[in-house]
């Protein structure tokens, strides 16, 4: 591409235009290059293969051999002493019961409903972990932003500290004891950047490459879905889908056991080859199996597949109340944390602020370093705290905000 400015051409490439990354983008471009995703489609289309020769018939035999064949004397061993005896020929078909192969087709289609129910739910884990990588980077940088904003006050205080000594009136223990706050503010910044490097190497991990900087985060005080509608819907949500389609599939299973109990039907046609001048034959045969001894074969295999299908559903329910603890659980660690940065930002960042510049401008007009020390390590602590609440509510965010497989959050939001 040729962009030209002031009279000047620069030739720009795409690659070298990188905007920065938002929350949605990256979630939207970590799914696409998911290898997990990709496993999980392709079990999909295994299943779905499979399921396409769910109840059909099966293949035919062919058989051939001799009939009435001797053995003893007279004409042993012999195709011709004996007029009856004949090369046979013949197709042997299978046909399964209506009910078998009707149970077969609903097992198939119950398998691939749980392959897909078990692709979304995957893909709404996958999308849950890209957004906490992307908000581990978006917390570390926020936590280094606040910590920087602290460094100026070090410095200024270091240097009240050293011309009070030139002028007299302080002590070398007090330019000691403000260098040693200044460093320990340096090694928590050094910190910092680790966390960022850890951070972003977690994004590297579903994206490819890091992002050269992230776009403004949504905002994490409101979720895109009412919390009363998540408690409302607990069974559309992702997690939950593939207990539905384990239900099913058990389902098709107790069917499949009940559809042994019909009888399964067989058709033999023969072609008999006789001696010259004799009339070859044909032999048409019709079988059916009996089910009569059932109490043991089959009644035990539909007990057993009634009994999975009532493990499966009380597993469900109890997944299901899981899932609401879950929830609400999440909800309230989200509400809390709000709250809670609500008032650090509001009330508790702004006074520490204050105390820490009053206790520094009283040393400056002859007080004692101590009150300022203990304000600045209050201070750095409070920040810290503060940064800590701002990822732990976006965590809790993300864990809710991508519950429904259709939710998309919108990245549009200033936080």
């Amino acid at each position: 591409m040729l962009i030209v400015l002031g009279g000047w051409a620069t030739v720009a490439t795409a690659q070298s235009i990188r905007l920065p990354l938002t929350l949605d983008a990256a979630v939207r471009q970590g799914v696409t290059r998911a290898p997990l995703l990709a496993a999980r489609d392709a079990e999909v289309g295994a299943t779905r293969d499979e399921a396409m020769r769910a109840g059909r018939l099966p293949d035919p035999s062919l058989t051939f051999g001799v009939s009435n064949y001797p053995v003893t004397d007279p004409g042993a061993f012999s195709l011709r002493s004996d007029t009856m005896t004949m090369r046979t020929i013949g197709v042997m078909q299978t046909i399964p019961s209506h009910a078998a192969r009707a149970a077969d087709r609903s097992l198939a289609a119950a398998q691939v409903d749980a392959a897909e129910a078990d692709r979304t739910a995957t893909a709404q884990d996958v999308r849950e972990r890209i957004a906490d990588a992307w908000i581990g980077v978006w917390a570390a940088a926020q936590q280094r932003t606040l910590l920087e904003a602290l460094r100026d006050e070090s410095t200024l205080a270091v240097q009240v500290a050293k011309a009070r000594l030139h002028g007299g009136t302080g002590s070398a223990a007090d330019v000691l004891a403000a260098q040693a706050e200044a460093l320990t503010l340096a090694n928590r910044i050094e910190a910092s950047d680790a966390d960022l490097q850890v951070a972003n190497a977690s994004l590297q991990r579903w994206l490819g490459d890091a992002p050269t900087a992230l776009a403004d985060a949504p905002d994490f005080g409101q979720l895109p879905v009412a919390p009363d509608q998540l408690e409302q819907h607990t069974d559309r949500q992702a997690p939950m889908q593939a207990w539905q389609a384990r239900e099913r599939v058990a389902d098709a299973a107790l069917a499949q056991a009940r559809a042994s109990k019909h009888p399964d039907w067989s058709v033999d046609v023969t072609y008999g080859h006789r001696a010259p001048y004799l009339s070859d034959m044909v032999m048409v045969q019709v079988g059916v199996s009996l089910p009569l001894f059932t109490r043991n074969r089959q009644d035990r295999a539909i007990s057993a597949k009634q009994a999975q299908r009532d493990a499966v559903e009380s597993a469900h329910e109890d997944a299901r109340r899981a899932q609401r603890e879950t929830v609400a659980r999440d909800v309230a660690v989200w509400q809390g944390w709000g709250r809670q940065i609500v008032r650090d930002r509001n009330d508790l960042l702004p006074l520490a602020r204050d105390r820490s510049r009053v206790a520094l401008a009283a040393y400056r007009g002859g007080g004692t370093l101590q009150p300022w020390l203990d304000a600045r390590r209050d201070e750095i602590a409070l920040h810290l705290d503060y940064a800590n609440a701002l990822a732990t509510r976006a965590h809790a965010w993300a864990a809710l905000a991508y519950l429904l497989p259709e939710s998309t959050p919108s990245s549009e939001n200033l936080p």
